[in-house]
């Protein structure tokens, strides 16, 4: 089932509003929104709090589409009421401004209060599990989409499951489809490099493991949660394994990414009433992947402690990049295997730079459907990619130049 309008929001001044878009990432999503199919018809403002650095940023954007019309709104996530007036006057908020679990929250508030969706590039769990527990009642009641990781965290994986899912289904017909116990798995190769927001709060959230599993056990204990009336879905338990197909070594990936499928999974019919999904990266040689594994350790050892964590938030500054050409030739495949009844898919997703291009491409295109398609999931509150956007957005993907394809 699908619904014309969430929110009464057609009299907005704007479609979209891009808040941080002086920032790298930022700035390439209002890039490539003034440079899509919908920009002629495109209402859109960028926010921040620093003028002088927006009104360089519009005549930036304004040099790529000078025929566009861009406006500027002064927005700081310190102050409450300049995040409320910002989001009343769009459809949709666009949010590059991280750690999110610092700057985030906030603006959340202020979407929800003003009836208006909101996508971000989120991959912190904490700040999605605890949105999850204190705003989705409210959010639903209002129809408002907050979804969160619309970018490579997480909208290949999820997507990609909900992708294969579908091929999955084709092939069982229509007397099983969505009537059995699933399973997909996920494997991620990817070259390239990761944004300084990235790293940022992925410092933050390591730093912060002992104090999100003290919140976790109040939220179980209280149960705040999601409705209840969700579908079966759950993680694999992590194990390292040889993946011949591959010839790969394949190590459980410890991102938001399962999380998000699995959320995506409890809320759709098409999965089946058990499902279970596996996510690892692929590494071709063992002696790599257990300098990986002691890398990572070393990284939440050391996020611990103060001196060293302020030493790791050095290394990469939020707001900086690699080149167009660093960026031209990275790239990212997630393969999948769907498995039903005996059953099995192999399907793939796969795009360009992930850390960057494909990660504004992904979030403004989730904006744009948000604010332009007609037919979405009547699903609302907290929500994922997969489960407030859905099939729209992987044909928006698909003629973006995201490839999704069954092998």
């Amino acid at each position: 089932m699908a619904d014309k309008a969430a929110n009464p929001t057609s009299a907005r001044a704007y479609d979209i509003v891009v808040f941080g878009a002086t920032g790298f990432t930022g700035k390439l999503t209002a890039e490539y929104l003034v440079q899509s199919k919908e920009a002629g018809k495109l209402k859109i403002a960028i926010a921040g709090r620093n003028a002088p650095k927006l009104e360089a940023c519009k005549q930036a954007l304004l040099a790529l589409n000078p025929k566009i019309s861009i406006d500027l709104l002064r927005a700081d996530s310190s102050d409450f009421t300049s995040l409320v007036e910002m989001a009343g006057k769009s459809k949709v908020v666009i949010t590059t401004v991280g750690p999110y679990l610092k700057y985030g929250e906030a603006l959340v508030e202020a979407c929800i209060e003003t009836g208006t969706h909101y996508v971000d590039l989120t991959g912190e769990p904490e700040f999605v599990e605890g949105l999850e527990h204190d705003y989705q009642a409210e959010a639903e009641a209002k129809k408002v989409k907050i979804i969160n990781s619309c970018g490579f965290d997480s909208i290949p994986h999820d997507l990609g499951a909900l992708y294969t899912v579908h091929a999955l289904n084709k092939e069982l017909g229509e007397q099983s489809a969505g009537k059995l116990p699933v399973k997909v798995e996920g494997f991620v190769q990817a070259r390239g490099t990761f944004s300084g927001g990235t790293w940022h709060s992925a410092i933050t959230q390591f730093s912060r493991f002992r104090e999100y599993q003290k919140k976790r056990k109040s939220w179980k204990k209280a149960k705040k949660s999601i409705p209840t009336d969700r579908r079966r879905s759950r993680v694999m338990k992590p194990s390292v394994k040889y993946c011949k197909p591959y010839q790969a070594w394949a190590c459980p990936l410890p991102t938001i990414d399962p999380q998000v499928v699995k959320r995506t999974a409890a809320s759709r019919k098409e999965f089946g009433p058990d499902f279970e999904y596996g996510h690892y990266v692929l590494v071709k040689q063992l002696p790599k992947l257990v300098g990986g594994i002691i890398g990572a350790g070393g990284l939440v050892a050391l996020s611990q402690f103060k001196f060293s964590r302020d030493k790791l938030l050095k290394i990469k500054d939020p707001g900086q990049g690699p080149s167009a050409e660093t960026r031209a030739k990275s790239w990212f495949k997630v393969n999948f295997i769907g498995e039903a009844n005996g059953l099995h898919v192999w399907t793939q997703v796969s795009g360009g730079d992930p850390g960057y291009d494909e990660t504004a491409k992904m979030l403004a295109e989730s904006a744009l459907s948000l604010a332009f398609d007609k037919s979405l999931p009547k699903c609302y509150g907290i929500v994922t990619p997969g489960s407030g956007i859905g099939v729209a957005l992987i044909d928006r993907l698909q003629k973006a130049g995201i490839e999704f394809q069954t092998l």
